[in-house]
């Protein structure tokens, strides 16, 4: 963590360089390229987003099929909460950071310190900038972000020791209207050979599609807590999740001997009603 200008605490970017370009020209770049083969649109916007967070490479296509159901309605969002699994720091319950902002190289993104505020007291959500220091899993939902979003608040959480149910009570605290979008960050299955891959994340849409929070776990995504959590205040609310996109990194760098699955999914409901919305799965 730094300094910034006016004395608050900055949360510099950790992956920067590797997971995606770290100089702002080709950074730009780089997501207008992802975003632009993107095909997936929607009338009625998402409510809730389920991406992938590996290097842009690898999981930027699939990324991009989420991201891109913001284009016609990304004036609205003003808000994103965005949790996603600790993956390097041992974490008790979810962690929010303590600084004001985060940055990556187009900019500083600052974090609702409101909304963290609402979350005060619940005893399994604590205070830790040493889990968000290291993690690219929100970090690289950022630059997309940056990118479609012309101003806007992020309430960045990351997931450790945890249970699904209370995931669901932070999110339903947050749930917000048009302003926010919950943004849930996991990879799937690691590192099976493709065709071993392929079925277990089949499996895992299934679930996720169904609303069977139950059938998920460690095994079958790195974000597996947040997912569930999700998939409960949806299923609480009548929402289900919708296939955007699914494939493995063998589908786009890399060999197919050792694979990591992405998936892309989003929540939305109709204008007035709690019912299930939005295009056929692609």
């Amino acid at each position: 963590m730094r300094a910034g200008a006016q004395g608050g605490k900055i949360r510099p970017p950790a992956v920067a360089g590797r997971f995606y370009a770290g100089e702002p020209d080709r950074l730009r770049a780089e997501v207008s390229a992802l975003l632009l083969d993107a095909s997936a649109r929607c009338e009625i916007p998402p409510k809730a987003l389920i991406v992938p967070h590996a290097g842009y490479v690898y999981s930027g296509c699939v990324a991009a099929a989420a991201f891109a159901t913001l284009r016609d309605n990304a004036p609205t969002v003003k808000r994103v909460v965005l949790i996603g699994p600790a993956h390097y720091v041992p974490v008790r319950g979810i962690a929010a950071p303590t600084v004001n902002a985060f940055e990556t190289p187009l900019g500083r993104i600052p974090v609702d310190q409101e909304a963290l505020t609402a979350l005060g007291d619940l005893p399994f959500v604590i205070r830790s900038d040493a889990a968000h220091t290291p993690e690219h899993a929100l970090e690289v939902e950022l630059p997309f972000l940056q990118a479609l979003l012309a101003s806007f608040q992020v309430v960045p959480l990351v997931v450790g020791d945890s249970l699904p149910l209370e995931v669901a009570l932070v999110l339903r605290r947050l749930w917000g209207g048009s302003e926010t979008l919950i943004l849930v960050s996991s990879d799937l299955s690691h590192y099976h050979d493709y065709e071993t891959a392929r079925r277990l994340d089949a499996a895992t849409a299934a679930a996720v599609e169904c609303n069977d929070w139950t059938g998920l776990g460690p095994d079958q995504a790195c974000g597996f807590l947040a997912m569930a959590g999700l998939l409960v205040e949806a299923e609480r609310r009548g929402l289900k999740a919708q296939r955007l996109m699914l494939c493995n990194s063998g589908d786009t760098a890399g060999s197919r001997d050792r694979v990591v699955g992405y998936g892309a999914w989003m929540v939305a409901a109709r204008v007035g009603s709690n019912s299930t919305l939005g295009r056929s799965p692609a």
